[in-house]
This record gives C-alpha cells, sequence and structure tokens, in this order.
C-alpha cells in the first residue's frame, strides 16, 4: 500500500491532502502540530526517529502573523527559520522518499508576488522552494516527483486570521470566492492517482487567476 506523510494533515488544506489521499487508498499519517512542530528542531529530530521512509511526502506548515519588517523580533526570526526553512531541511535530509514517488511543498503565493505584510513568509517560503527546485534534479534520477504548490487565498483558519471581513474581500477576487481546501487535495489526489510523474520541479500557482505575475 502507498504510504503517506502529510504534515499540518489535521486541518485546512492539510487535512484536505490527506482525506483525498486516503481515497484513493493511501495510507497515511496525518501529522499535527501535537506530531511535529517544525519550529522546534528538537522535536523534528524525534519525529524522524520514527519516521524514516514515505513513499509521499507533504510539506505543510502554517504561516506567521501579518508583520511589516521593522516590528519582526529576532526571536520571531529565529522561529520562523526553523519552521519555515530548517525544519523542512531537515526532515529531507533524513526521511526517504522510495522510488516513484512525490513530494510536495505547500508554500504560498508570497514565493512570487511578495508582500510587505507578510516579510517572513515571503523570505522563508521563497528560500526553500529554491532548496526544493535544486533537489528535484536528484530526485527526479529516481523518478520522484517535487510539486510545489503555492496557494492564493484559501477558506482556511490562516486566511480568516489574515482578513478581517471575510465577505467584502471575496467580492474583490477574479472568481468572486476563496478557493476551497478541497480544491488542492483533489489536484494532488489526481497527480498521484494517474501516475503523473513528468510535471516535476514546478511551481504551481493556485490562486484563482488572482496574481498578476506570468510564470
Amino acid at each position: 500500500m502507498t504510504q503517506a506523510i502529510v504534515l499540518g494533515g489535521s486541518r485546512g488544506i492539510g487535512k484536505a491532502i490527506s482525506d483525498s489521499l486516503k481515497s484513493i487508498n493511501c495510507e497515511v499519517f496525518a501529522a499535527s502540530k501535537n506530531d511535529i512542530d517544525t519550529s522546534n528542531l528538537e522535536i523534528v529530530k524525534k519525529f524522524l526517529d520514527t519516521h524514516k521512509a514515505t513513499d509521499i511526502l507533504v510539506l505543510n506548515t502554517g504561516g506567521p502573523l501579518a508583520k511589516e519588517f521593522s516590528n519582526v523580533t529576532e526571536s520571531e526570526w529565529n522561529k520562523y527559520h526553523n519552521q519555515l526553512f530548517l525544519g523542512f531541511c531537515l526532515i529531507l535530509q533524513k526521511i526517504k522518499i522510495n522510488e516513484g514517488g512525490y513530494i510536495f511543498l505547500i508554500s504560498s503565493s508570497v514565493i512570487k508576488e511578495p508582500n510587505s505584510k507578510l516579510i517572513i513568509s515571503s523570505a522563508y517560503r521563497a528560500a526553500f522552494s529554491e532548496v526544493l527546485k535544486i533537489l528535484s534534479k536528484d530526485y527526479a534520477q529516481k523518478n520522484i516527483s517535487c510539486i510545489n504548490i503555492a496557494p492564493g487565498l484559501f477558506n482556511t483558519d490562516r486566511t480568516k486570521e489574515l482578513i478581517e471581513n471575510i465577505g467584502e474581500f471575496e467580492k474583490s477576487l477574479p472568481m468572486g470566492r476563496l478557493g476551497e481546501p478541497e480544491e488542492i487535495g483533489n489536484f494532488v489526489k489526481s497527480i498521484v492517482e494517474n501516475k503523473i510523474k513528468y510535471l516535476s520541479g514546478v511551481t504551481i500557482n493556485f490562486d484563482g487567476a488572482n496574481s498578476n505575475y506570468i510564470f
């Protein structure tokens, strides 16, 4: 049976991915923050002591509150350096992805269109996206596909933390609505279920046409 580890798999986009993989009979470990908090490297190392290999790895974690550069504290830089960057690096170094497997990174649209109010997320998510892009060539030699999904605004608790009046904000979006987590879940499911392998080393902008960038 195909095995999957989904970080942040107990809610939001992570849960939607977990549920979608279960629907095609994958054995899914949907890790909550109680299982692994990537901001705490000791907890990451303990997690890696018991999770050594998988067929599918979904790297997913929440982000910091909105803050501009001048208001970010040193402790916040340290915390999110671990949570959004170093913790993921350690996981990729230690967890073996079985031949023919998949790595999905759930990053953010800010890697393409940085947001001054989300400067921590913009910086560290972009940095780890570069790491995954470089590694995708090595993984490709083992028929392992690496796909970076960069969501825009989705109907999650994270979006509710960032936007005060969701109803009014939705009116400004091209589709007139937020994305639903199940849409990303179904996308991941379709990649795995249909054994799509040549789509690798890419970033998928999943934002309902809301962004202004081309690539």
